[in-house]
């Protein structure tokens, strides 16, 4: 069980974190400049260009990611790792 829940929080955390930062940073790029997070206006206050992905979704999709990797690290700090001796098996050394 755990190591399904192991490669399952490991796949999407890494899926939104990359899909947040590379897979959306190269749409950025390939939109052209400007890179900017905010709409770009002339003197006038007319906007010129603005980002081609809303930067709150690039944000959202990195700190999900970043929140499902903690989640899965706080459960492994909780659940010991399969065949881990636990104390009570542990007798006092012997030879």
């Amino acid at each position: 069980m755990t190591d399904t829940l192991d490669t399952v929080a490991m796949a999407v955390s890494s899926t939104l974190v990359l899909t947040g930062v590379v897979v959306l940073g190269a749409l950025e790029i390939a939109n052209g400049t400007p890179y900017g997070a905010a709409p770009v206006t002339n003197e006038a206050g007319e906007v010129v260009a603005q980002p081609g992905v809303d930067p709150v979704i690039r944000t959202g999709l990195v700190l999900a990611g970043l929140a499902i990797l903690g989640l899965w690290g706080a459960y492994r700090a909780l659940v010991p790792a399969a065949g881990a001796d636990s104390p009570a098996d542990v007798g006092p050394a012997t030879q």
